[in-house]
């Protein structure tokens, strides 16, 4: 074995926080260079640290929310089957297995840019949908995204979620509905009647974005028209994601994403070996012809 591809030597605990991987080094927004200016991106995040969300407008032009009615209309059809997921509103999941309309929204250069900055390197898509609330929909129950979680709060964060609007957000079409300040809240604590309450007001192509902490939901749809959005929630590249995504998106879509969105379906690692399929890194998967391994066993790093 030649020098150049010599496995990095472990004698300490300390020296399993290297990157083991090398070749699929993780990756972060210095290095990538989203262009999001620098003054912008400060004043983003601390909006943020305050109010716990931040709206993001003029994201989408509105001929590709148009675009993206077209496409994604046909694709609607389930309805939700409880009243948290809403009985009277239509949902698409695997998204990334029947479209590639939703992928510019995933990677947004001014989302990448938040996430480089709030989640550690490799982190992942846990959930990607459509979010279709129609006429007549009752006000979603208040909660947290991250509560799935058994950590007790107030906690780092462990995820971000983006809902972006393909159609205008308006207070009666059931825009999204949040608590300022809430991502604040000690454990136990919930929604009372006289907290502030906000809503998402916003022209189509834009994007709320807020922390896995921050209370919100969906809000009562009182108008005549549905009210079209899409929601893709990320989380810390250590936590198990709510899509199991390796599973429902085949290895030709995956060749097919860009390299970020490769990264946050989990074909990549938290290291040193978090995310390793047989003793590989999870990329070799898409490059192998035939990814199993002797039985000795071969090194993450290709």
């Amino acid at each position: 074995m030649t020098a150049q591809h010599a496995n990095p030597e472990v004698n300490r605990l300390e020296d399993l926080a290297q990157d083991l991987a090398r070749t699929y080094r993780a990756t972060s927004g210095d290095e990538l260079g989203r262009g999001v200016d620098d003054v912008q991106l400060e004043a983003d995040l601390s909006t943020l640290d305050q109010d716990g969300y931040l709206i993001l407008t003029d994201l989408l032009s509105s001929e590709e929310c148009a675009d993206l009615r077209t496409e994604l209309s046909p694709l609607l059809g389930q309805y939700g089957r409880n009243a948290f997921e809403g009985h009277n509103t239509q949902r698409i999941y695997s998204l990334l297995d029947k479209t590639r309309a939703v992928d510019r929204l995933v990677e947004h250069p001014r989302v990448l840019a938040l996430l480089d900055r709030l989640l550690l390197p490799n982190y992942l898509l846990s959930q990607l949908q459509i979010i279709n609330i129609r006429p007549g929909e009752e006000a979603q129950l208040l909660h947290p995204d991250d509560g799935i979680y058994p950590i007790t709060r107030p906690r780092p964060d462990l995820s971000v979620a983006t809902v972006w609007a393909i159609d205008e957000f308006t207070e009666d079409n059931g825009a999204t509905v949040l608590i300022p300040g809430s991502h604040r809240w000690p454990e136990g604590r919930t929604p009372q009647e006289g907290d502030p309450r906000r809503t998402a007001v916003m022209p189509a192509g834009s994007c709320v974005l807020f922390v896995g902490t921050l209370w919100h939901g969906g809000g009562a749809n009182r108008s005549t028209s549905s009210r079209m959005a899409a929601t893709a929630q990320y989380c810390q590249p250590w936590l198990r994601t709510q899509e199991a995504f390796t599973l429902s998106v085949g290895k030709d879509v995956v060749r097919e994403v860009s390299e970020d969105i490769r990264r946050m379906l989990g074909y990549s690692i938290h290291p040193p070996f978090v995310g390793m399929v047989n003793g590989m890194h999870p990329k070799r998967l898409l490059t192998v012809a035939n990814p199993v391994l002797p039985s000795e066993g071969v090194p993450i790093s290709p």
